[in-house]
């Protein structure tokens, strides 16, 4: 592997997901990156910074996200160098903040090689997280080309979008795929077909490129965003900046980066990714994850005082903050209790939470938000 691409090397790490399938714990002031307790002591978005470390130095790495998390970001153990963290006026989705923070690193550094990732996933296997990641941004380093680390699947995952890819791609290096197509969430039935089939990968929403590239592929692909971006880019360092920002943010469509480049470029290849990986998507990947006990159920307290008690209760998730639950004669069963909240359902219909929390923005219940 040639190492110089190293010299330019740059993270972008996306934190601005709302994790709201994964109330009453995960809140608007303090989504699931910033919970304690959660997946080990330190927090998913420390574990996120900690991993961009082993790619490049922290004077490298950068952060875009929402200006009501800067305090959050700022508290994470002083791990992100505070020049370093972009505030996002409103949320835009992933093309903005991808865009946005694009331009930032090519004001420091025209040559970088980005890579980029959202701050809320569980990573397991770091070693081959490294060695992947650089694999993929050596590959973004010997042309014009946009790189995807899809994930291999391990099961016939619905919550999560695909991306074919099959043949092998010349100059590169051995292994690395070419694009062919993205596809929507699938049904079960849709995504067992996918496994089978092979040359299929969760789509992780992790991208490597040359800040040429993506700026190149915004021209070419979304020329508004990139009119947008380009004003950005312009109002970076001079007096204004903030003005500049809140002007672009306000034209900007809500899109993702999949939608404005990824599924329209010609030139995006993919590396397998093998390391362990989950997007902590809903209580049901929660409950998947954690250790359980001889009842199969996961119960765990994250506050000081809660605690559980349960007769004949199997298969089930029982999270307490600061009271005592009690489950009698119960199965498959969602249970989150926080201070001002109780969540119960079936492990079956985790992914409508989030259609609760919809529920409670139509009633202004910010409260509980």
């Amino acid at each position: 592997m040639d190492a110089s691409f190293k010299d330019h090397l740059y993270v972008l790490i996306m934190c601005g997901g709302g994790g709201t399938r994964l109330w009453p714990r995960s809140r608007k002031k303090s989504p699931k990156q910033f919970l304690e307790n959660f997946f080990g002591p330190e927090t998913l978005f420390t574990q996120t910074v900690k991993r961009a470390n082993k790619l490049t130095s922290s004077e490298k790495i950068f952060i875009i996200t929402n200006k009501d998390y800067i305090d959050e970001v700022l508290a994470q153990g002083k791990i992100v160098s505070p020049r370093n963290i972009i505030a996002e006026p409103i949320a835009k989705n992933t093309a903005m903040a991808i865009g946005v923070g694009a331009a930032y690193i090519r004001k420091v550094d025209p040559q970088a090689i980005i890579i980029t990732f959202p701050s809320d996933p569980l990573i397991e296997g770091e070693d081959k997280f490294v060695s992947e990641m650089f694999t993929a941004a050596e590959a973004a380093s010997k042309g014009e080309y946009l790189i995807t680390v899809g994930i291999v699947p391990t099961f016939p995952h619905t919550g999560l979008g695909y991306v074919e890819a099959r043949d092998a791609v010349a100059g590169q290096e051995s292994g690395i795929l070419k694009v062919s197509s993205f596809k929507e969430k699938p049904d079960f039935k849709t995504a067992e077909s996918f496994i089978k089939k092979g040359g299929y990968f969760w789509n992780a929403g992790i991208y490597t490129w040359s800040v040429s590239s993506i700026w190149k592929a915004f021209e070419k692909f979304a020329p508004t965003y990139f009119e947008l971006i380009e004003e950005v880019y312009r109002g970076i360092g001079v007096e204004g900046e903030s003005e500049v920002i809140n002007r672009v943010y306000g034209k900007a469509e809500n899109i993702s980066i999949d939608f404005a480049v990824s599924e329209k470029a010609d030139n995006l290849l993919l590396v397998p990714g093998t390391f362990t990986w989950s997007d902590v998507g809903d209580w049901e990947s929660v409950y998947e994850l954690k250790e359980k006990d001889q009842n199969q159920n996961v119960v765990e307290s994250f506050g000081k005082e809660g605690w559980h008690i349960g007769q004949e209760t199997k298969n089930s998730l029982i999270l307490a903050e600061n009271k005592l639950v009690v489950t009698i004669g119960v199965s498959d069963l969602i249970i989150v209790q926080t201070k001002d909240s109780v969540l119960v359902c079936n492990r079956n219909n985790s992914q409508d939470v989030k259609k609760i929390v919809n529920n409670l923005k139509d009633l202004s219940k910010e409260e509980f938000l």
